[in-house]
């Protein structure tokens, strides 16, 4: 109980404070992050969470499904038809690049063999949609940065796993090696894949039978059925929770748009909750003994991680598109790191490898000063755009799933997209 009134009068401050940070460099995810670590063990020692604990892991794998399960909603296919080449660039030239770097420095500065090191670079590669939220979801920033964060960040995650899991297995001890299965961990991305995008078919399908159909106050449960069964059948079959999580609010936001937009306050609301409540489980994580562990090296390799092997990748996969200056800048800048990173992170910590330990310390303390630097320089920089109001306010008259409508022509939040969920 203490670390539910803790949640809630932390809640309570973040939203009695929302209004300052949409406008500042005040940061509501950071004020979980602080008062997860302020009632720690390192600090007041209100709460005993440790990186082994169940909810730590039930909270970061529930916050990035729901994250990922509303950005996919954002995602329009025909806008990505016409626009697809600066994504692939972030996903296919910016990430493999950020990835070696990333394994190089823990190689060379923090000392981890070259297994864990190009571990540590698989599972700090993914972007995190929340922190770029000030960017993503105003819509006077460019529709084609917005784009391109958007889905990079909501795609990336799931084509880091299979490299995380299969460096996890090859740097376990002698004798687990047969772990490394590729078949099963291709077998998990497809099943997530296809489910992600048959279910909300399935429902879809179901609505337009002539003795179903859900009257207007329960029409945005039906997006959340969906994502209710979609997690549970994942977790059940092994499938890939976080694809699944992705295409599947895809599917809905081109099947179903009118769906999609009744359940968005909702949605959003969800998504957000639980967000602030592993971002104060995290928080618990960061004790100074963590932060003692770390070495010098290793401290090192966390900063330049975030201000030199991001930036640097993504600008030189850029090169050559019509994306100005000040674009480049922004999206080279925004690439936090998130609840993608901190699941993984549990994944190589769990496992039991040799230097998994030291591999979960400073994949710790990079995402912590990754929220810290992402989180507070969002508005700010997006105000650059001349951004003045938040986007996100819908529109009056929302119909039922199967009414015709449609979402955004650039694939991120448009003005019937999610309020502000910076961090």
């Amino acid at each position: 109980m203490v670390l539910v009134m803790v949640f809630g009068v932390a809640l309570l401050v973040a939203v009695l404070l929302s209004g300052l940070a949409a406008r500042s460099v005040l940061s509501t995810s950071l004020l979980f992050l602080v008062g997860g670590a302020l009632v720690s063990d390192g600090f007041l020692g209100l709460i005993h969470i440790t990186p082994d604990s169940d909810i730590v892991a039930v909270t970061a794998d529930l916050a990035l499904f729901a994250v990922l399960f509303t950005d996919g909603m954002h995602v329009s296919f025909p806008a990505l038809r016409r626009a697809w080449r600066n994504p692939a660039r972030a996903l296919g030239l910016g990430m493999p690049l950020a990835f070696a770097g990333v394994a190089l420095l823990a190689h060379f500065l923090a000392g981890l063999d070259w297994t864990t090191s190009f571990l540590v670079g698989a599972v700090l590669a993914p972007t995190d949609p929340v922190f770029a939220s000030a960017i993503v979801g105003r819509k006077e920033v460019p529709a084609k940065l917005r784009q391109l964060l958007n889905i990079e960040s909501g795609v990336n995650d799931g084509l880091a796993l299979p490299f995380v899991l299969v460096l996890i297995a090859a740097a376990a001890p002698a004798g687990h090696a047969e772990d490394a299965d590729l078949g099963a961990i291709a077998v998990e991305l497809l099943l997530g894949l296809l489910f992600g995008v048959a279910l909300p078919l399935l429902v879809h399908w179901l609505v337009h039978f002539r003795l179903l159909g859900a009257e207007p106050r329960l029409q945005p449960l039906l997006p959340l059925t969906v994502g209710v069964i979609l997690y549970a059948a994942c977790h059940l079959t092994h499938a890939n929770p976080y694809l699944a999580a992705f295409s599947a609010g895809a599917v809905i936001a081109a099947v179903a748009p009118q769906a999609k937009e009744a359940f968005e306050p909702l949605g959003e609301s969800l998504a957000e909750l639980a967000k602030f409540a592993a971002l104060l489980v995290f928080g618990a994580l960061l004790t100074p003994q963590l932060f003692g562990d770390l070495s010098a090296g290793g401290y090192v390799v966390a900063v330049l991680s975030i201000v030199l092997i991001r930036p640097a990748s993504l600008l030189l996969s850029l090169v050559g598109t019509d994306f100005d200056r000040k674009e480049k800048l922004t999206a080279a800048w925004f690439g936090p790191k998130g609840f993608a990173s901190v699941v993984y992170g549990l994944l190589v910590l769990q496992a039991g490898i040799p230097q998994g330990e030291e591999a979960f310390t400073l994949i710790a303390v990079t995402i912590a000063f990754s929220i810290i630097a992402h989180s507070s320089t969002d508005v700010p920089i997006a105000r650059v755009f001349d951004v003045e109001e938040l986007a996100g306010i819908p529109d009056d008259g929302r119909g039922p799933w199967s009414s015709p409508g449609g979402s955004g022509a650039d694939g991120a939040p448009g003005k019937d997209g999610p309020g502000d969920r910076r961090g």
